[in-house]
């Protein structure tokens, strides 16, 4: 079998023999059933396949589809003028890098269509290339616009730079609705959406599909494609491991599963990492390792935010599904980048509640940001973590502590300055590491974080305090009946009791108690 993995461009795909994962009859619908749409979803979801599928359709290129739901329902195979803007391989650090490339691009359109003197800016081009493609065709046009916010993105921290791109791209786009007479079909894809003030303010003719139920698995892969294209690379992935199919099938879905893009929806496989592992037959942080969220660490930095807030904050859709360029809440865009989905929706109040999709998003979200709080060095969290984890499961608590002191100790604080939120975040990503390979159980409220950590032979609970005493902390852990519920317990009870001090913003002393 030839994976798919990395490939774009679905002529290419089809010709060489690589399988599909046929979502043709959904682009049949998308097609017949509206004009104009916007798509976001995480990177490397297969957005760009999706815009070369629609290419090759809406070129007639038939003999591309034989076997696939589209060969039937489509009658008539006409062919349309495309202009398919891709906006991802490219620089965005200046206004000339985005200018260049929209003029390279009307430039080709321009060889084929012609172009009028007078039309001297990036929209009156445009415009004037769209109505002469479809008058010198007798077909109205097909507009796809491949990662439309890459220049925004990568502008996030540079407000004024923005600010250019978001008024060229606004005016540019804004042909979508004035030149609407000639054209047949437009979409644009993107990992955001930029809303209010932005690009998309004069586009009310837009249908959004990233939240919409009809079509929530267009990209990604379900767990009845997987059955359906890739039962037997799982059945090897399985005689690889030693282990059992029903094992390997809850694996994948525990590491790539977990994506909903509506409430109470199908969940989806990143199709990205699961490729990647039934082609090597090897488990692996695969979309991760593509990229890093940097872009999310600036916003972080701008807005301080607490890290515990990320799965505990319930919001609305409205909320979610556009990014408003004057807020420094980071919630909209994590969620739309990949890093949180949905898990639950209270329909009384249309509350949406946000959770890491799966192990794979939140083992390597959490071991980016972890070097940015302790003096850990990227990659080298998984040793650190693992000798914590050694001495938990042996009792040795004095060891975890003093691991934990050197750990937190001359940091650079690259985040934040204000010593509370560091600590509530250090202790949160702490928390999350340990939680990969333990039973990790956390709480927040005012200032301290608990934290009970349960393994084969003992459980421990730490009490934090800030400017207090270890003592103090120990002194709640009895009052509040922290250890009643393992009353029963057979393992061995370990209490432990720490103080951060805010100004040397360090761990200042800790006390074990062993029942």
């Amino acid at each position: 079998m030839k994976y798919p993995i990395g490939i774009q461009n679905f002529e290419s795909l089809r010709m060489d023999g690589y399988v599909y994962v046929d979502k043709t009859d959904l682009i049949y619908k998308l097609v017949n059933e509206g004009r104009y749409y916007f798509l976001s979803r995480p990177r490397r979801f297969g957005k760009s396949l999706l815009i070369s599928t629609l290419d090759a359709y809406l070129s007639g290129k038939r003999e591309l589809f034989k076997g696939l739901a589209l060969e039937q329902l489509e009658k008539d195979w006409t062919q349309y003028p495309i202009l398919h803007l891709d906006l991802n391989n490219q620089r965005y650090d200046s206004v000339e890098s985005l200018n260049q490339i929209l003029d390279l691009n009307l430039s080709k359109w321009e060889d084929l269509y012609g172009r009028y003197d007078k039309e001297k800016s990036f929209s009156l081009r445009f415009a004037g290339i769209i109505e002469r493609a479809a008058i010198k065709t007798g077909k109205r046009v097909v507009i796809l616009v491949d990662e439309y916010d890459k220049p925004l993105l990568q502008a996030l921290n540079d407000e004024a730079l923005q600010d250019e791109f978001r008024a060229t791209l606004k005016a540019f786009y804004s042909v979508l609705k004035t030149d609407d007479q000639y054209i047949k079909f437009a979409l644009l894809t993107g990992v955001t959406k930029f809303g209010k003030v932005s690009v998309f303010s004069d586009l009310n003719n837009l249908i959004d599909l990233s939240m919409d139920e009809r079509y929530q698995t267009i990209c990604g892969i379900t767990e009845d494609e997987i059955h359906h294209y890739f039962e037997e690379s799982v059945h090897e992935l399985a005689k690889s491991y030693n282990i059992s199919y029903e094992d390997t099938f809850a694996r994948l879905e525990r590491d790539y599963d977990g994506y909903h893009f509506v409430d109470h929806g199908i969940g989806v496989y990143n199709p990205f990492s699961l490729l990647n592992t039934l082609s090597r037959q090897k488990f692996g942080r695969y979309w991760f390792e593509t990229g890093t969220p940097s872009y999310l660490v600036d916003v972080m930095k701008q807005d301080r935010y607490p890290l515990p807030d990320l799965t505990q904050e319930q919001v609305t859709g409205d909320f979610l599904n556009s990014i408003d360029s004057m807020s420094k809440n980071p919630i909209p865009l994590i969620y739309q980048s990949g890093y949180l989905t949905i898990k639950d929706y209270d329909p009384e109040f249309g509350f949406y509640t946000l959770g890491f999709p799966n192990k794979e998003v939140e083992e390597g979200f959490t071991d980016y940001l972890l070097p940015f709080y302790t003096n850990i060095r990227q990659g080298e969290s998984a040793f650190f973590i693992g000798n914590f984890v050694r001495d938990l499961r042996v009792g040795r608590v004095d060891d975890f502590m003093q691991r934990m002191e050197t750990m937190l100790a001359d940091t650079d604080y690259k985040i934040v300055g204000d010593s509370e939120l560091y600590f509530q975040n250090a202790f949160y990503l702490i928390s999350r590491m340990l939680g990969f390979y333990t039973e990790v159980e956390r709480e927040t409220s005012n200032g301290r974080m608990d934290m009970t950590i349960k393994t084969k032979d003992y459980i421990y609970i730490f009490e934090f305090k800030l400017d207090g005493s270890a003592d103090d902390a120990l002194r709640q852990i009895d009052e509040k009946g922290y250890a009643k519920p393992f009353a029963l317990d057979p393992r061995k009870l370990i209490k432990v009791g720490i103080n951060f001090s805010l100004k040397k913003r360090c761990i200042e002393e800790w006390k074990i108690v062993r029942s």
